[in-house]
This record gives C-alpha cells, sequence and structure tokens, in this order.
C-alpha cells in the first residue's frame, strides 16, 4: 500500500475551534440557512456503521457543510441500512456502499471518516485513514493497547491529519462547568478524582477468552466474516459475534470493562485534574470480576485518581458516566443526566448549562471546524491517549490481580515483565500499527 498522505481539497475558510454556548445556535443544530457551495462542503465517508455509528452520523448529516457520499461495512444488511439512511437525507441514490475500507479510503474526494467499528478495529482502521489523507473521527475506545494508543498521535503528526475521539462529554455543557470549578480554584487544591467506569453487571473488567461453537459462514458478500476479524485472531463463524454489542466482553475483540465508560471518564479525570500529558504512576485493584470493583490511583505528585464501578461508587443519581473532582474547599459531581451537584459553599456560582444530549452536536461542530481550521479538536490524540493509557493500564493491574507501577515517561513497567507483556497484543497478518 502506498503510505504517502493523499493531498486534501482546499477549504475557502477557516474557523476557529468550538466552545459550547450557553445558548444553542441553530448551526450547532444544523439548521445553517442557505445553501453551501460545493468547495466549502467537507465530504465524508463512514466506516463500521452499527448503533452507535449510526447515531454519530445523524449527527454529521444535520450539518449543511457536510456531504456524506459511502459507506464502508462488512455488513451488507448495514450498508444497505445506511445508504437508505443517507439517501433519504439528501433525496438521491447517491451514497456509495463498499465492503472494502481500501476502496473507500483510495477515493480523493473524501476528507474525513467516521469510523465506528469494533474496539479491535479502531486504531489500525485510524492509522491507515491518516495515512490515505483523511481527517478521522474515530469512536472510543481508540485502542485495544497502550502500543496501539502510542501509535496514533505520531501518525496523524506524520500525515497532517485531524484526529477527533468520540468523548463527546468533553463538549457537554454540565461537565465543562464542573471542570471550569476545578481550573479557577473554586475547589482550593485539589485531592482526588473519581471517575465511574461503569456498571460491572454490563461488562466486567475481565472479558470472556473462550470461543463459541461454530456456524456455517456466510456468504462474503452477506457478511465479510475474514474483514470483520480484521487484526484480531482468528476464530470460526458464529453469528452471535455479529450483532451491534455482539463481540463486548470477548477478550479478542474488546478492549475491557474498564475502556468503556473509562474512555469517557477518567478522559474528563485528567481535564479537571490538568494532567492531560501524564498518566498516574500507581494502580492497585480492588475487588473481582463479580464486582463491585475499583482501582486506585496514584499521580507523582500525590494526586488520587479513583476508577470506581456503578456500584462501589455510590452515585448521587446524576446518571451515566458520573465523574466527581475533591478539592480542600468543596466538591462537584455531574454526569449524563446534566445535574450538578456541589458543595454547600458552591452552589451560588451554579448556572444553567447546555442540554446534556447536545454534548455530541458540539463534539462534532469541534471536529468539523477543526478540518476546516486545521486545528487540534478537544478530544485530539494527543490528549486522550494519555487518560486511555491510564485505563489500559489500570485494567491490566485488574488482569494481574495486582499492584503495578507505571513509568509514564519511558511508557513502560519499570522492572515488571509480566505487566509490560500486556502493553500490546498480536495482531494477525497483515494488519498492524
Amino acid at each position: 500500500m502506498d503510505k504517502r498522505p493523499i493531498s486534501r481539497r482546499g477549504f475557502a475558510k477557516a474557523v476557529g475551534g468550538a466552545v459550547a454556548p450557553m445558548v444553542v445556535p441553530s448551526s450547532v443544530l444544523g439548521r445553517r440557512a442557505g445553501a453551501v457551495a460545493p468547495s466549502d462542503q467537507i465530504v465524508m465517508g463512514g466506516i463500521g456503521t452499527g448503533v452507535r455509528g449510526e447515531t454519530d452520523l445523524r449527527a454529521f448529516l444535520s450539518y449543511r457543510e457536510v456531504r456524506f457520499v459511502a459507506v464502508c461495512d462488512v455488513r451488507n444488511e448495514r450498508r444497505e441500512a445506511i445508504k437508505t439512511m443517507v439517501d433519504q437525507r439528501y433525496q438521491n441514490r447517491d451514497c456509495a456502499m463498499y465492503s472494502d475500507q481500501f476502496e473507500l479510503l483510495a477515493r480523493e474526494d473524501i476528507d474525513a471518516v467516521l469510523i465506528a467499528t469494533g474496539d479491535r478495529w479502531h486504531a489500525p482502521m485510524s492509522i491507515l485513514a491518516a495515512q490515505h489523507g483523511k481527517d478521522v473521527y474515530c469512536e472510543k475506545p481508540i485502542s485495544m493497547t497502550i502500543e496501539e494508543t502510542l501509535a496514533i498521535a505520531p501518525a496523524f503528526r506524520r500525515y497532517g491529519r485531524i484526529f477527533q475521539a468520540g468523548c463527546q462529554r468533553r463538549n457537554g455543557g454540565n461537565f465543562e462547568l464542573a471542570v471550569e470549578l476545578v481550573h479557577t480554584g473554586r475547589l482550593g487544591k485539589l485531592q482526588a478524582v473519581y471517575a465511574n467506569v461503569g456498571p460491572w453487571q454490563s461488562w466486567p473488567p475481565l472479558p470472556h477468552r473462550g470461543w463459541l461453537p461454530p456456524e456455517p459462514e456466510p456468504p462474503k458478500e452477506v457478511f465479510d466474516w475474514d474483514r470483520w476479524l480484521g487484526p484480531a485472531p482468528w476464530r470460526p463463524y458464529n453469528s452471535r459475534y455479529a450483532p451491534d454489542w455482539g463481540w463486548v466482553n470477548v477478550y479478542d475483540f474488546h478492549a475491557g470493562g474498564i475502556l468503556e465508560w473509562g474512555s469517557h471518564t477518567v478522559d474528563l479525570c485528567h481535564w479537571a485534574a490538568q494532567r492531560e500529558d501524564t498518566q498516574p504512576v500507581e494502580y492497585v485493584p480492588e475487588g473481582d470480576n463479580n464486582g463491585p470493583y475499583a482501582v486506585h490511583c496514584r499521580f507523582a505528585d500525590g494526586l488520587k485518581l479513583e476508577m470506581v464501578d456503578e456500584g462501589r461508587q455510590g452515585r448521587l443519581g446524576l446518571g451515566a458516566n458520573t465523574v466527581r473532582f475533591v478539592g480542600e474547599e468543596g466538591w462537584v459531581e455531574t454526569g449524563d443526566s446534566g445535574k450538578i451537584e456541589v458543595s454547600e459553599n458552591l452552589r451560588p456560582l451554579l448556572r444553567p448549562t447546555t442540554e446534556a444530549r447536545l454534548a455530541l452536536a458540539y463534539h462534532t461542530q469541534d471536529f468539523l471546524n477543526c478540518v476546516r481550521s486545521r486545528k487540534q479538536p478537544r478530544a485530539n490524540a494527543e490528549v486522550v491517549a494519555n487518560s486511555h493509557i491510564s485505563c489500559h493500564a489500570a485494567y491490566i493491574a485488574f488482569q494481574l490481580g495486582r499492584k503495578v507501577v507505571w513509568d509514564p515517561v519511558k511508557k513502560e513497567f519499570p522492572g515488571d515483565e509480566e505487566a509490560n507483556r500486556l502493553r500490546a497484543r498480536a495482531m494477525r497478518e497483515p494488519w498492524r500499527v
């Protein structure tokens, strides 16, 4: 494969990075007045379009400056479903369908791609897209391992592409306010940050490793099983893997339960703690795979990062993906409900924020703005890599059932051969990062 970056079409305008306002502008909701000139359009394609991918796609389709022209999926039923949705949006039959990602990526008219495959494909597919000159919006988690995580940002720097991870809560008004309270010193000296990493009942931290019984493979044009497996080790086809989320909690396909909500909440903790360029140096697991569980982490300066499941945290009922920031002079907690709870002394500082459901709208707008301006979006590969590494290191500690120590500079577990082996997983040929 030719790894030279393909030049992209220029854009007539440059727009700065988005910051979520308190009033929702019509542009964010996709209600731009008037037509957008073809030269100003951002042409997009999609790779992997299950339930989550369709949600992201609907957000992108709401923008008049986006022209979605192609979908790639190994499942014919998903290709057809997305084509129908896109064609209805544009009142034509122009959306092209592919089962081979290289055919889509070879199109020079495509500026950016949405990658919403299963976890196993996120890092290698993102890097392939960058090599083909595409900007990338990639669903989380962005990687299966520490090694994959470390490969993404250098690739996007090398090829001069824009990368945005699907960590949309960075653009959620309630989370922005919680982080603002920390950054402006309202909590006093920060002591601990808490990340809800999800209900263990839904995705235990240790996925299954066994195989389901073999079933006859469908025709390749209906379901390309080999391409679905991609970099994952080969195993026989079973229809239970194939549906959306059917692969979750299977070790070869899943980054681990901690990465599910941790991709969001640990990332928010890094942001609030102003630790976007580093990771904790110590990880101590607690509990077992039957829950509840936690991983107690510590940064080099003593700041605590607590990764806890839903049952252990004792949430305030603020919805999924809750975070809590605790300082010497107060605390704040918020979640997907959009509600915010604070210590008594901070209540005068609360204000209305944008609806939580609009976080994805602001996040996709942030990406589109940066495609034009060539500035870095909020959830770029550099900052998200550090929070993902924290999650991966915590997952390794839980797998080993013991404390591990991490060197954020050397990106290794000093003197710990057993833990270091888990920084990477073997990839099936010819796939690599």
